[in-house]
């Protein structure tokens, strides 16, 4: 299998391609159908009010259109929009420069905002809240702090991790959002559009049999429609079907699920080695070397959509159908100490 295609992870040299598909407007936007109803309320009372919208934070598992979102807001409101992520923003001074340069009902979109420093987060409470940061200015006894004004803003954040925000933090946004895997349909809507602005012909059963095997993912969609694309200009002629899909698809090794090595292990880990569980999350991160928070927030969501994992008090649970897509036999297990977790 071509290494990463079915993660939905960006590589730098597919951002530009990304880019070049994103939906403009909230009305072009798949899928969501909660998230996008609420947002167009707020957009339009900001916009009549001739405010800024309250703040957002959007979270989820990676490639699910956080940041076409934020893009989106920020075109529906008629404003700019100002790009950085939390690992850029290593000093106070970087914030700094950012908001005093701001304008009015600006868009301030913060992408992997959990992983903000601890004093950058603090000073943007206040900038969040009071539309205010305080500066200290000197050293020493003559140290002193200054209050600076910022224009009234939008702020966006955007996290795949949203359990490990501090409640300080994630009090300031007025709206919380979680953004949930696509079904199969709404992929098919993706992988269509994406098509036609790729200029490339594709019927219904090839678009969804793409949408099939993108993990409920916009982003390894458009992914898999790129190498798809390719096999069928060099080994048809050019147009996708089904017959086309099946072919490009299984010839990239990519599972009729789009389960990759992490899916797997996570599957086999609760199925054949502890017989389908409970099992804790801590024990199946260690047995496959992942973080418990890697795989709560990114591979259970879509594990469980499946149908094939479940999530219960005493721990994760395999069910009849993980079974029988993996071939296991069930087996009689006792509990053992620790394993509970």
């Amino acid at each position: 299998m071509e290494k990463g295609i079915v993660s939905a992870s960006l590589r730098e040299e597919e951002r530009q391609f990304e880019t070049a598909l994103r939906p403009s407007r909230l009305a072009d936007f798949a899928g969501q159908a909660n998230i996008k109803e609420q947002l167009s309320i707020t957009i339009e009372a900001a916009r009549k009010r001739g405010e800024a919208m309250d703040h957002v934070l959007l979270y989820g598992p990676p490639g699910l259109g956080k940041t076409t979102l934020a893009g989106i807001i920020a075109a529906e409101l008629g404003v700019s929009i100002q790009q950085t992520s939390g690992p850029v923003l290593q000093k106070k001074l970087d914030l700094v420069g950012i908001l005093s340069n701001i304008t009015e009902r600006e868009v301030f979109f913060v992408d992997e905002i959990h992983r903000l420093q601890p004093d950058v987060e603090e000073m943007i409470y206040s900038a969040l809240e009071d539309f205010r940061m305080d500066i200290l200015i000197g050293t020493g006894p003559g140290a002193r702090t200054v209050a600076m004004d910022i224009k009234p803003f939008t702020a966006i954040g955007a996290t795949t991790r949203q359990g490990i925000i501090s409640a300080p933090l994630r009090g300031r946004f007025g709206l919380v959002l979680r953004l949930n895997p696509y079904d199969v349909a709404e992929l098919s809507k993706i992988v269509r559009r994406s098509a036609h602005l790729l200029s490339v012909d594709i019927d219904a059963l090839g678009a969804e049999e793409i949408a099939r095997r993108s993990r409920g993912t916009p982003r390894i969609s458009n992914r898999l429609l790129r190498r798809v694309r390719d096999y069928a200009q060099v080994r048809a002629d050019g147009r996708i079907d089904l017959t086309v899909a099946e072919k490009a698809l299984n010839m990239l090794e990519v599972d009729r699920f789009g389960l990759d090595e992490i899916d797997q292990k996570i599957m086999l880990t609760v199925l054949e080695k502890y017989g389908g569980g409970p099992v804790g999350l801590s024990t199946i991160a260690a047995s496959i070397d992942e973080e418990p928070g890697t795989i709560e927030e990114v591979y259970e969501p879509y594990l469980m959509q499946l149908g094939f994992l479940d999530r219960t008090p005493r721990g994760r649970v395999g069910t009849e159908r993980g079974f029988e897509y993996f071939g296991i036999a069930r087996r009689a297990r006792t509990s053992q100490s620790g394993l509970f977790q």
